[in-house]
């Protein structure tokens, strides 16, 4: 299976790349290291969410919408006609996967990548329905019609692009303060650090905060 990566060397991800660039004016190298950081993030945060019925549930719900037909023409999604639908699309994406911290790991990205966080929210919108568009294809491919199956099927994008090494990372800081929360664990990757939540929120200045 290839990993999400993938996806930024294939043709659909260098139109995702042109597309989001051009939207928010930001340099399609920036645009590049931000999905290279944001679509492992997602997956990741998708396969915590699957760990439960629920959470699974929830995932093979929103595959059944999106079935990988979005990546036929992927340089028509940033038409003056398409894009406010993929943005409105992507934020309801983000909406489920990320709740009420998708501020907050929009700002993280920020700080990483040097993007500003109003432009970060931008492009991640607009990759959401793509990489769910990804797995949908993938998932009827395989057919991962079972919680255990789609579980699998984000676990193989997440591992595919990473050594052991960064694989042993990723799996450290799923839930490294013990509370868990995938989202202050993922922020922690975001912006590489193996702190706690309380020290990543000094580091931040309280950017994340106490629950």
């Amino acid at each position: 299976m290839s990993g999400i990566l993938d996806l930024l060397n294939s043709a659909v991800g260098k139109s995702l790349v042109h597309g989001a660039s051009g939207q928010t004016g930001q340099s399609k190298s920036k645009t590049s290291n931000l999905l290279t950081m944001a679509l492992p993030m997602l997956m990741q945060a998708m396969k915590r969410n699957a760990n439960s019925d629920e959470g699974a549930s929830g995932i093979m719900g929103a595959l059944k919408k999106h079935d990988g037909s979005i990546l036929d023409n992927v340089g028509d999604l940033f038409s003056a006609k398409n894009a406010e639908s993929v943005s409105k699309d992507g934020g309801k994406i983000l909406g489920h996967v990320l709740g009420s911290q998708q501020g907050n790991i929009q700002n993280a990205l920020s700080e990483k990548s040097g993007i500003d966080a109003d432009s970060v929210g931008q492009i991640l919108k607009m990759a959401a329905p793509i990489a769910m568009g990804v797995l949908g294809k993938k998932q009827r491919q395989i057919q991962a019609d079972s919680p255990s199956g789609i579980e699998g099927l984000l676990g193989g994008f997440i591992g595919k692009n990473a050594g052991d090494k960064d694989q042993n990372f990723l799996e450290s800081i799923l839930d490294a303060d013990g509370d868990g929360s995938v989202i202050d664990d993922v922020a922690g990757m975001v912006l590489g650090k193996k702190n706690s939540k309380k020290d990543l929120g000094g580091i931040l200045g309280g950017l994340f905060g106490e629950k």
